[in-house]
């Protein structure tokens, strides 16, 4: 998002993380709500002009929103839609997309408030993981000319009962509603966003076998020391990096992997 669509998410996330701070909020009815707005939104292109028009004053804008909320959503989530709607957008279609993600944020806060933040983090990074291995099943999940309750019953079935029940709403809502992306990548970046709640960032670590939570805290404590901030490990196996570790950070990659040496040494043969 850029220019006032930007302010006016980041004025919405304030007033969300306000709401979600506060004892005895209904953070994960919140999230539903929110998240059943933006389905909405998303379908309704007349109605996303109508709620975001800059020649409507900001307060008719609100009262449209609030009208067409009420009785259907909790006061909570149709006065965080209303705050929203007053505020100026750049584009109509990135009113839906703040609402939807104030919806992942929500349920992130319930993982928080719960202690379980590091478990829904690695459970989206491992089904990421098994999606990108799976191309059939990443497509399953995908595959628009299946009805959305389909695709929702096959995810049900991956992971009922198998994981918190952050990850299983999250993971639900995504197959239902992919917003243009694929699985894969809507997890990647749920996963960022989880990481980011905690003021950490990701390491991508590449390894042949697992690691011990010795060896996992001792390379946490370096990657801090080296980036300044909390780093969250999404650790994935790969015997053909042979020994040693590959650590990805953004853009920036850290390549101590046996099988990268072997290779180097024979393109310098090889010259």
């Amino acid at each position: 998002m850029h220019g006032a669509s930007r302010e006016a998410l980041a004025a919405g996330t304030d007033r969300l993380d306000a709401l979600t701070s506060a004892s005895g909020a209904d953070i994960t009815g919140i999230a539903d709500d929110l998240s059943a707005v933006a389905v909405v939104l998303g379908k309704e292109a007349t109605l996303r002009r109508m709620l975001t028009d800059p020649a409507r004053p900001a307060q008719v804008r609100a009262d449209i929103a609030t009208s067409l909320l009420a009785g259907k959503i909790s006061a909570d989530a149709a006065a965080l839609v209303a705050g929203l709607v007053r505020s100026r957008w750049s584009s109509p279609r990135d009113l839906a997309d703040a609402i939807a993600y104030l919806a992942v944020r929500a349920d992130l806060a319930v993982a928080e408030r719960d202690g379980k933040l590091d478990d829904v983090e690695d459970e989206l990074f491992r089904l990421s993981r098994v999606l990108d291995s799976n191309g059939a099943l990443a497509l399953a999940l995908a595959d628009g000319r299946v009805a959305a309750d389909k695709r929702v019953a096959l995810a049900d079935g991956l992971l009922s009962g198998k994981v918190d029940p952050t990850t299983y709403r999250l993971v639900g809502r995504l197959v239902a509603h992919p917003r243009g992306r694929s699985v894969s990548a809507g997890l990647t970046e749920i996963g960022k966003e989880a990481a980011a709640r905690r003021e950490r960032l990701i390491a991508y670590v590449t390894a042949a076998v697992p690691l011990t939570e010795q060896q996992r805290d001792r390379l946490a404590a370096v990657l801090k020391r080296l980036y300044g901030q909390q780093v969250h490990l999404n650790v994935d196996l790969d015997p053909a990096v042979l020994g040693g570790l590959s650590v990805r950070v953004g853009d920036e990659v850290i390549d101590g992997t046996v099988g990268t040496r072997l290779a180097r040494a024979q393109r310098q043969l090889a010259g």
